[in-house]
């Protein structure tokens, strides 16, 4: 009866995570081009306008327009998270392949740098290195960074999997009826964490997103980017919850947290087929 149901849970959770994530996909990804004016630049509208059909969350204290904004802010979160995302599942999944199949000093090798990264606090390197390059970072810098503490993850759980399923009987068929390794990797094992692996990218959009988020609030992060963290960073320096301006530091706050549950449910709902797909 569960193995019944655990199907239907997870077509549910990953159906609404995926309409949910559709319109964050409009708003950010297809709407930034149709802007009517740069949404970045100061005074282009008039300032502290409420809600109304020219400004549709009113403007910012700095004349914005503060729908077209979080457009912007959206445009370019998502394409952080997604970048770092991509890159960190794609080296760790690789990298644990490589060491848990291979074994030997390769596998000795990536296991000391994933122990190595994973030992270390990505947020205080952050911290140093916006310190180091004058107290604000740019979005591609903490991007690298990102990707750098983030592949050991995926990495560490690809190579448990390996490693159980390189003694596996039909590994060992492949093997001596001639198979390379790489065929063996991507016929006979790959299938076997695709699911997790994409449930593990979504959940690296979150980390990619929440850690850049939490950056710009304490002004680590490049002011001048657009991004949710930049947003709500101006304003909360100009007083905004002081001014009842909520719409201002309320779009941004609330973009996020809807954001947040889409892709926690579409991970949610990718690993729960998954698992019942390998219980059936």
């Amino acid at each position: 009866m569960r193995a019944f149901k655990l199907p239907k849970i997870g077509s549910f959770r990953l159906g609404l995570g995926l309409a949910l994530l559709t319109i964050f996909v409009v708003l950010g990804l297809i709407l930034p081009w149709f802007a009517p004016t740069n949404p970045l630049t100061w005074y282009k509208a008039p300032r502290n306008q409420g809600a109304s059909l020219h400004h549709l969350l009113g403007t910012t204290n700095l004349g914005q327009d503060i729908f077209w904004l979080l457009t912007w802010a959206l445009h370019n979160s998502l394409i952080l998270g997604l970048t770092v995302a991509f890159f960190s599942t794609l080296i760790g999944v690789f990298a644990g392949l490589a060491a848990g199949y291979s074994g030997g000093w390769l596998d000795r090798v990536l296991s000391f740098l994933m122990d190595a990264l994973l030992c270390i606090p990505s947020l205080p390197i952050l911290i140093l290195l916006a310190a180091l390059f004058g107290g604000q970072l740019s979005l591609p810098i903490v991007g690298v960074a990102l990707v750098l503490f983030n592949w050991p993850y995926p990495g560490r759980q690809v190579r448990a999997v390996a490693l159980t399923m390189r003694e596996r009987e039909f590994i060992n068929v492949a093997w001596f009826s001639g198979e390379s390794r790489l065929k063996i990797l991507g016929r006979h094992i790959f299938p076997y964490i695709a699911g997790w692996s994409a449930a593990n990218f979504i959940n690296t959009v979150l980390v990619g997103i929440a850690t850049e988020t939490s950056l710009a609030v304490i002004g680590l992060s490049s002011a001048q980017q657009a991004t949710i963290g930049t947003m709500i960073y101006w304003a909360l320096k100009y007083q905004a919850l002081l001014a009842q301006r909520y719409l201002w530091v309320g779009a941004p706050v609330l973009a996020i947290v809807l954001m947040f549950i889409s892709l926690f449910l579409i991970s949610s709902g990718l690993a729960i087929r998954s698992a019942a797909r390998r219980i059936g």
